[in-house]
């Protein structure tokens, strides 16, 4: 059985960051089968950790449930832990895990909204972002003005940018009138607010910005803002199978679990806005004014693929 880095371990179980890890095995926190931990030391299952005397439950990463979440990000929301202006972010409507942690696949900036994953493997977390990975996210992109073919062309050769080339892998017209238009786009990268970036490179605005795919997994139609659904095994092994990961025992939902994402479809929780942070303040579902984005929510691939 593979073993793994005791502070790598102890962060993966959401005790914390890897350094402060590494800072509490200093202070001589940190035991492993009754003897003083030091940074380095390797674990494996079966192996008793402590901190601060308190057993901590060990399952290795490769042996664990792999869960992932489709969350409908709303405008207002940052993609981080903890937010140091107090702002509502991403992880506080997520359910709460003991001894592991949600990690977020890929960002959006808080005026965007859409598809958010989150996942408790790190590893398949961290190839679904990897650049090399090359896994396509797919966004219905409302801009002021008009993508002539010139700059359509531009856009899929690519344009330099300050950070380097970027480029879509495809745009197409998604509808709207007057001086808004709707456009569909893919990429297959995830730098910082690259979708507005393109579309400013040639003298046009984005209003707005809703990430519909990322991979195999499209923004499912019964999924209202603020609100998340747990994947099951077929969905999760489509997107493993996309980062070349083998799949693990125990995947999916089981039981009560499965029988609450079933009510949670065929009756779909209300929409909350990113400044609701209790129940009794749900927001009335909005409906886009944009068959450009209505589109993309109702489109689901059931076989496989911002």
């Amino acid at each position: 059985m593979k073993d793994e880095k005791l502070q790598k371990a102890l962060a993966r179980m959401g005790l914390g960051s890897r350094r402060q890890m590494e800072e509490v095995i200093k202070a001589g926190r940190v035991s492993v089968n009754n003897g003083p931990a030091t940074i380095g030391d390797r674990v494996t299952q079966g192996d008793e950790i402590r901190v601060d005397g308190r057993q901590i439950k060990y399952t290795a990463e490769n042996e664990k449930r792999r869960r992932v979440l489709a969350y409908y990000k709303p405008e207002g929301e940052v993609c981080s832990a903890k937010d140091p202006e107090g702002r509502p972010t991403v992880f506080e409507r997520l359910p709460k895990l003991t001894h592991d942690r949600w990690v977020m696949v890929g960002r959006l900036d808080i005026n965007s909204t859409g598809l958010l994953l989150f996942t408790n493997d790190g590893e398949m977390a961290h190839r679904l972002m990897h650049p090399s990975s090359e896994v396509t996210r797919e966004y219905a992109v409302r801009v002021l003005g008009e993508v002539t073919p010139d700059i359509a062309r531009n856009l899929t050769a690519g344009v330099i940018l300050e950070d380097g080339m970027a480029q879509f892998e495809d745009i197409k017209e998604g509808g709207g009138e007057g001086v808004n238009k709707w456009y569909h786009v893919k990429l297959k990268e995830g730098r910082n607010r690259e979708v507005r970036r393109l579309f400013e490179s040639q003298g046009l605005k984005v209003s707005r910005l809703l990430r519909t795919r990322y991979g195999t997994i499209a923004l499912p139609k019964e999924l209202r803002t603020g609100r998340f659904l747990e994947l099951d095994k077929k969905d999760i092994n489509t997107l493993t199978d996309l980062v070349s990961l083998r799949p693990r025992y125990g995947t999916g939902l089981h039981g009560a679990a499965k029988e609450k994402q079933e009510r949670i479809r065929n009756k779909p929780l209300k929409a909350r806005r990113a400044d609701s942070r209790g129940e009794s303040s749900n927001a009335k579902p909005k409906s886009s004014a944009s068959p450009a984005s209505r589109g993309s929510r109702n489109t689901r691939d059931r076989n496989d693929k911002r």
